[in-house]
């Protein structure tokens, strides 16, 4: 875990740095609730096996501008060096914002999980760290301390390092999440796909109706009770509003006064039916595409039967 604060230091690691495939790296910084926040640290590590903080750099860049410019520049507008933080948007805006390239975010790739396969009331770091890794006791308290301060305090430190071990761990665990929820279609088993689909089929149905029946009802005892907000729920009214007019009016105003309306209109089947043998008077673009319908056969069965 070594500590780097001097221009040379750090510019010799980040030289070294730039034979990495990829990175796993995460920022700290200095009055980060006011409008002009400072980058106070960078952690990198290069080895996403090594449990230890041996292998984590804490790169001290409180207002060494060039340093971090040397950073930006060296690895995060490097497109073959793969970059891989938690929450990236926040951290990239300090390293490059729009520049950087080549970026991974694990919050990113926990959000396209289906919740079957990674059941979290959230995804934050620490609870993804705590569910996939089994990391217990995460103290998160430094994440709101004193960044600005010189020196650092131990737990401060200690706490810097961990989080680029926790990001790495959650890193690969969310990988092997993402490729079993991602098989390759061609080697699916559809006999086990549709026999687990049968399985579930009927307690979703059930669950479905009781959910939608109880939002419904949710929602009208709020507004019955004139209450905003419960637990679960917060209640808000809004209006909607639509302009209808007649085609034919429509079409008198743009001839009258000249109005430009040169767009193009989507022709529903009934207004191609009603235009009939007149649709061939009109320039047309013709869109087509194919589109898949997956039904089960107990609806083409019960549609059948009606």
């Amino acid at each position: 875990m070594p500590y780097l604060n001097t221009a040379s230091e750090i510019r010799n690691s980040v030289a070294e740095y730039t034979q990495a495939k990829t990175l796993w790296i995460d920022t700290e910084v200095a009055d980060y609730k006011s409008r002009n926040p400072r980058l106070s640290l960078i952690q990198v590590l290069d080895n996403p096996d090594d449990m230890s903080g041996d292998r984590v750099l804490l790169l001290d860049v409180l207002d060494q501008h060039d340093v971090v410019a040397n950073f930006i520049e060296q690895i995060m507008v490097n497109p073959d060096i793969e970059k891989v933080f938690h929450n990236a948007s926040y951290d990239v805006k300090f390293l490059g914002n729009k520049k950087a390239k080549n970026i991974t975010c694990t919050l990113e790739i926990a959000k396209k999980i289906p919740y079957y396969l990674l059941p979290v009331p959230n995804y934050q770091l620490k609870t993804l760290a705590t569910v996939l890794c089994n990391f217990h006791y995460i103290d998160k308290q430094e994440q709101t301390s004193d960044w600005g301060q010189r020196p650092l305090t131990e737990e401060q430190i200690d706490y810097a390092y961990l989080d680029c071990i926790y990001l790495a761990q959650v890193h690969k665990h969310l990988l092997e999440l993402q490729s079993a929820g991602n098989p390759d279609p061609e080697t699916e088993d559809l006999i086990a796909l549709n026999a687990r689909y049968t399985q579930i089929a009927e307690q979703w149905q059930l669950l479905n109706s009781e959910f939608e029946h109880l939002q419904e009802r949710i929602k009208k005892a709020m507004q019955a009770q004139n209450v905003s907000e419960t637990s679960c729920f917060k209640l808000t009214a809004y209006e909607r509003k639509t302009v209808k007019t007649q085609f034919l009016e429509l079409a008198k105003l743009v001839q009258n006064q000249g109005i430009n309306l040169d767009f193009s209109i989507t022709l529903t089947q009934k207004l191609q039916k009603d235009l009939g043998e007149s649709l061939e008077q009109l320039s047309v673009d013709i869109d087509t595409s194919n589109a898949w319908r997956l039904t089960p056969k107990n609806q083409e069965i019960n549609s059948e039967n009606e």
